[in-house]
């Protein structure tokens, strides 16, 4: 297998579970260095531990300057960053309607879907815009595009990456730096599992193809999206629904 990403550099957020993991392992198959961010500390460890092409590190994504210090360590000891992943995210609290919606938890679910991706993005493209070469992917959701009913912290926040996506592949389009989004359906992640089974009822009757995504399916699209060959798109949001979303 032909290693696409051999000697990059590639930070993963969210790296301990479902999707994050699967990008983060799909990554270094193909030959990539992962820093792999998140909060548990213990299961980066039992994952990540033993990898030779990854480093597991313990970090809260909401917290702006841990996130610079940590990225400035990385940046010091490998010299440039080829990707950025953000996979990290939370649903907060749902089936429930928007007034009756908890404001500290929409707060919440802000902070770690939409402001972390925030403060990773101003940290890494930076050294991308000097090494004039970048991949950014954002891991957005159908919920951002159309609005999951008794969602309304997940869907807005999600829907605020997709809208950071269009104006950074915008800004950086000429500067060897790509940034896209991912919006999958439902992916059958510990994330859907801790889903009231109604809500994940409501999401996957609306796939035409009446089935879950699975983690190796978003994470092949995944290593598409932050390769070399990925060169004329940016700014685009990438469909991983089976069939739901269809523009």
């Amino acid at each position: 297998m032909p290693a696409k990403l051999l000697h990059q550099t590639a930070i993963v957020t969210g790296a301990a579970s479902g999707i994050g993991k699967a990008i983060a392992f799909k990554l270094m198959e193909h030959g990539a260095r992962v820093y792999a961010f998140d909060l548990n500390g213990n299961l980066l460890q039992e994952y990540f531990s033993s990898n030779s092409d990854a480093v597991p590190v313990e970090i809260d994504v909401t917290n702006r300057q841990q996130v610079n210090d940590e990225i400035n360590k990385i940046i010091s000891k490998e010299k440039k960053i080829d990707i950025l992943v953000n996979c990290v995210g939370i649903t907060g609290i749902t089936n429930t309607k928007s007034h009756l919606v908890d404001i500290e938890n929409l707060k919440l679910v802000f902070e770690v879907n939409f402001m972390s991706c925030v403060y990773t993005s101003q940290a890494v493209i930076p050294n991308m815009l000097e090494h004039h070469y970048g991949r950014v992917l954002h891991l957005a959701s159908i919920a951002g595009k159309e609005g999951n009913a008794g969602m309304l912290a997940y869907s807005a926040s999600k829907a605020a990456l997709i809208g950071m996506t269009k104006v950074q592949g915008s800004e950086y389009a000429e500067s060897g730096i790509t940034v896209n989004a991912m919006a999958p359906a439902v992916i059958r992640t510990p994330l859907v599992d801790n889903m009231p089974e109604v809500q994940v009822k409501y999401m996957t009757d609306k796939i035409p193809m009446k089935r879950c995504g699975t983690l190796q399916e978003a994470a092949n699209l995944a290593l598409y999206i932050v390769s070399p060959e990925n060169s004329f798109t940016t700014g685009f949001t990438f469909d991983l629904t089976g069939g739901r979303a269809r523009y």
